[in-house]
Formats: C-alpha cells, structure tokens, sequence
C-alpha cells in the first residue's frame, strides 16, 4: 500500500472528511469530527490508527512495524510503518477496525 492508496481507501468510507489540522504535512481522517487515521505526507511512510487496547497489544507482539501512537494514547493507537511487511489487505482491515471504533463511539444523532 502507498500513500494515495491508503488515502484512497480511508475517503470511500461513509462520512470521512481529511484535512491539515496540524501542520502542512499531517493528513488526517475524520469520521463525525473524530480522528480515526492520520499520517505525514514525508518519508517514512507510517499510519496511526485507533485500536482496540487488548488488540493493541497483540498487534505490537506480533508485527514489528506497529509501535505505540506516536504522539497518542498509546493505550488506544498504534503507529504502523508501511514497509511491506503487513498485506494490503490486512492494512485495509486494521483502518476499517479504527473507523468502526470510531463510529461505535458516536451518539446515535452523528452516525453516519
């Protein structure tokens, strides 16, 4: 997965807006006004994503390319380098994992 893919793949999810809230280089997604996504647009290529904490964990044991959230909860988000370690596929799944956390903490008035 790139860049412009990863960008690709967060926008068709339902409601998501991305913008430069941080600076001219940070990317983020947002469901309903939460971040779900986030990466800097230079090298190297990393991703924060919401997460489960227990999966959190897990997934931090297992892949050496997921980190603690830089500049997060690191109880509640992981960094992932994209080196080609992980699949696309099972990239794809740990964004709609973050979305979907996201989405399950919204009050029902903000659902998409």
């Amino acid at each position: 997965m790139n860049i412009e893919e990863f960008r690709e793949f967060c926008i068709t999810k339902k409601a998501v807006t991305e913008s430069f809230p941080f600076d001219k280089t940070t990317l983020v997604f947002k469901v309903a006004g939460k971040m779900f996504a986030l990466t800097d647009l230079n090298p190297p290529f990393q991703i924060n994503l919401k997460c489960d904490p227990e999966r959190a964990l897990e997934l931090r044991e297992k892949y050496p390319c997921v980190l603690p959230g830089y500049h997060m909860n690191k109880q509640h988000w992981n960094t992932v380098t994209i080196d080609g370690s992980l699949s696309d596929a099972f990239l794809k799944e740990l964004i709609k994992h973050s979305y979907d956390l996201i989405v399950a903490s919204l009050p029902k008035s903000k659902k998409p």
